[in-house]
């Protein structure tokens, strides 16, 4: 019961930490450029003025599309932080990252089509660095459920330093930042057509960026299993990483998409691969 209700604190609680991790995202960011920035609760009055405007559909599985992918996204926390298999989620995660392609996919713009291409091109690079992620943490701690993985008190970061790092690369993937932000952008001055958000427009914008404000509070729940054994480190730890994707956001210009894909594949095979090896060596194969 006590599982049930920190999941539902997650779906009540994320969209707000979620808009103020972007609020304090666009702030540093603006530091960073020697600029003042807006306000930390910009995120919401962007989303609130989004959900007073009309929404243009252009096609009927483009509202049901967006939908669902909110849907399912919210569904991937409240599993993650009710203690549910860790395979299971990224399986519904997968599975919210479909609709959203779909949704693009239903427009007849270029623009739409291209961002759908490049955002299934993102989801087959970053996977095989989650799976290996998956493998590792189950081989330490022999489970794949988020209590269990911390109530064992096995501190992951020593086991799994390469896959750690892999899959703080492929993060940048996942929060959608540069160099890595092909699908779509954040940032204007990177590109003037947004690819898969291109035939988007009033309320379904504001699910699809609420939906990701949920996204990244589940993502740095993954990061705080690493350090789970110490709560304060897995704070800091969080705390940290969210400032380091930040410096990377504004630090790289964006890849192609070539690139992105090579690297994030490399970076699982020697990464991850070779941390699975060394794992499977000290620990042996049972």
């Amino acid at each position: 019961m006590k599982t049930v209700t920190i999941g539902i604190a997650y779906v009540l609680l994320a969209p707000v930490i979620g808009g103020l991790l972007a609020g304090v995202d666009r702030i540093i960011s603006a530091r960073m450029q020697r600029r003042v920035g807006p306000p930390i609760l910009q995120p919401f009055y962007d989303v609130f003025k989004l959900l007073q405007k009309k929404t243009v559909v252009v096609n009927r599985l483009q509202n049901p599309a967006i939908i669902c992918h909110l849907f399912f996204m919210i569904a991937t926390g409240f599993l993650f932080f009710e203690g549910s298999d860790i395979l299971l989620i990224i399986f519904v995660l997968t599975l919210s990252g479909v609709f959203l392609v779909l949704a693009a996919s239903a427009s007849g713009s270029p623009y739409s089509h291209i961002g759908a291409e490049r955002e299934l091109i993102l989801m087959t690079a970053y996977e095989p660095m989650v799976l290996m992620m998956l493998v590792g943490i189950y081989k330490v701690t022999d489970s794949f459920h988020f209590y269990d993985i911390l109530e064992g008190g096995k501190p992951l970061i020593v086991y799994l330093p390469g896959i750690f790092v892999g899959f703080l690369y492929v993060l940048t993937m996942k929060l959608r930042k540069s160099p890595f932000d092909i699908s779509y952008s954040h940032h204007a001055h990177q590109e003037l057509v947004k690819g898969i958000m291109s035939d988007l427009s009033g309320r379904s914008i504001a699910m699809v960026e609420i939906a990701h404000w949920y996204e990244n509070v589940f993502l740095l729940g993954l990061i705080y299993l690493f350090f789970g054994f110490s709560p304060l480190l897995g704070i800091a730890a969080v705390i940290i990483t969210y400032v380091f994707e930040i410096l990377i956001d504004n630090t790289f210009a964006r890849f192609r998409w070539e690139l992105a894909f090579r690297s994030a594949w490399l970076v699982a095979l020697v990464l991850g691969g070779g941390n699975l090896i060394a794992l499977y060596a000290l620990m042996g194969g049972a």
